[in-house]
Parts: structure tokens; C-alpha cells; sequence
């Protein structure tokens, strides 16, 4: 009777090399790509320190089509597999840190948008809180959700400047947006949560649009055009929120 054995599972193989010549010197041009944020935000910290802030705004821009395009670039050079020893979403930590939390907080500071005797301590509150946002670990969930408010601290930046509203007031939106980082309410996040994805990326392309404009038009926005790209931070917290609650439902 002849030996018959049913089938081994294969081994899983080690990586040996990259899938073309170029693959590799591509995956790291993605991390250098996303390591030009870390440009953008020192040129717009020296822009803010001149009093430019119209041109701190542009380089907040920058660095977020940077942020919104690298990720693509990334799964694209299968960067993981090709370079395993190097951590890129720590480098796009580092990169979003200074861009969406350090650069626009201190453009609110040096712009005099926070209370002068104590504007000081605002500023450090959300940079501390958004550092333990940052390391959290539950800040981006397998479903693709950030967990807390996801410090978007330039978009917050970008309103108060162009609203030009009293510093009593920004300090009161950007102390309670400093609360919730802590509060563990998920919100989508917009190129990567499958519900609604379509929808969402094509109102934020519009939106992204708008906020050209905005600011281009600086420093005098007209109202109309500020008020009326609220429309797509609206959506996107009603949308974050009526998913938490779903997901809150499907896990109790």
C-alpha cells in the first residue's frame, strides 16, 4: 500500500529581496517624502516668527497633502516589507506632530489669537495632550478610526485666525478640543474608513478647495466663503459620532 500523506502547509518564506531593481530605492523615497514634512513645518515656523502667517498657512498646506498622499506611496513600495527595520508611522508621527500640533499652536500664540497673561498655558495644554494623544495606544484603531480628537490643530488654527475672533473666545474652543483628546470617541479617518468613503473623500477634495481660497484671501477671508466651508468639519463630526455610537451598539 503506497504512503500517502496528506499535504504539509507550506512554511511562510522569508523576504530575499525586493520585486525590481528600483523597489527598494522607491520605498525609501517614500520616507523621504514624508520626511519633507519636517521641512515644511520648519519653514513655517520661521515664517510665523516673521509675522507671515498667510505663508505658514500655505506651508500647513503643504504638509498635508504630504500626510493625505504618503500612505499611498507607502502600501504602493511596500515599504513594511521591503524595509522592515525602519518604522515609518513612527516617522509620520514625528512629521504630524510638529506639523498639525507644534506649527499651528504656535502661529495662535505668536499672532496673539490666545489671551495675553495666559495664552501661554493654552498653547501647553494642547501640545502636552496632544503628545499623549500621539502615544496612546488605542490612537488608531484596526477599523481605522483615531480615537480621541485627532489633534487637527491647523484646520483649528486656519478658523480662529481667519475669524479673527476675541482671544477669550479661542481659548475656550481650544481648551475644550484639549479635553477631547481624552475623550475616547472615535472619528473616521477620511482616506482610509471604508463607510461613506467615496462620499468623504469627494466633499474633502471641495472642501480642500475652499480652504485654498481662504486662505489665499487672507488676511481679509470674506465671511460667507468661511462660514460656508464649515459644511465638511460639520460632516465629518456628525459622521465620526453617529459611527462611535454605532460601534459602541455593535460591541455591547
Amino acid at each position: 500500500m503506497n504512503d500517502v500523506r496528506a499535504p504539509q502547509p507550506l512554511e511562510p518564506q522569508p523576504f530575499r529581496g525586493s520585486a525590481g531593481p528600483f523597489s527598494v530605492p522607491f520605498a525609501w523615497s517614500v520616507h523621504f517624502y514624508t520626511a519633507l514634512g519636517t521641512v515644511a513645518a520648519f519653514l513655517g515656523t520661521l515664517a510665523v516668527i516673521d509675522g507671515r502667517y498667510r505663508t505658514a498657512f500655505v506651508w500647513m498646506i503643504v504638509a498635508t497633502l504630504v500626510d493625505a498622499t504618503d500612505g499611498i506611496f507607502a502600501r504602493m513600495a511596500r515599504v513594511k516589507e521591503l524595509l522592515p527595520a525602519f518604522d515609518g508611522a513612527r516617522l509620520d508621527d514625528i512629521v504630524d506632530y510638529l506639523t498639525f500640533v507644534f506649527l499651528p499652536v504656535l502661529l495662535l500664540y505668536h499672532a496673539g489669537h490666545l489671551p495675553e497673561r495666559w495664552g501661554i498655558l493654552v498653547a501647553s495644554a494642547v501640545l502636552v495632550s496632544s503628545g499623549y494623544g500621539f502615544a496612546s495606544s488605542d490612537a488608531k484603531t484596526d477599523d481605522y478610526f483615531f480615537t480621541g480628537f485627532p489633534s487637527y490643530w491647523n484646520i483649528v488654527a486656519l478658523y480662529l485666525h481667519a475669524a479673527a475672533m476675541p482671544p477669550l473666545v479661542n481659548a475656550a474652543v481650544v481648551l475644550f478640543l484639549v479635553v477631547m483628546v481624552f475623550v475616547r470617541i472615535g472619528y473616521i479617518y477620511p482616506s482610509r474608513t471604508p463607510i461613506l468613503q467615496g462620499l468623504t473623500i469627494a466633499l474633502g477634495l471641495v472642501w480642500g478647495v475652499m480652504v485654498v481660497a481662504i486662505v489665499q484671501a487672507m488676511p481679509s477671508v470674506p465671511r460667507p466663503l468661511l462660514i460656508g466651508s464649515l459644511f465638511f468639519p460639520v460632516y465629518y463630526i456628525v459622521l465620526s459620532w453617529f459611527l462611535h455610537a454605532r460601534r459602541q451598539r455593535a460591541r455591547s
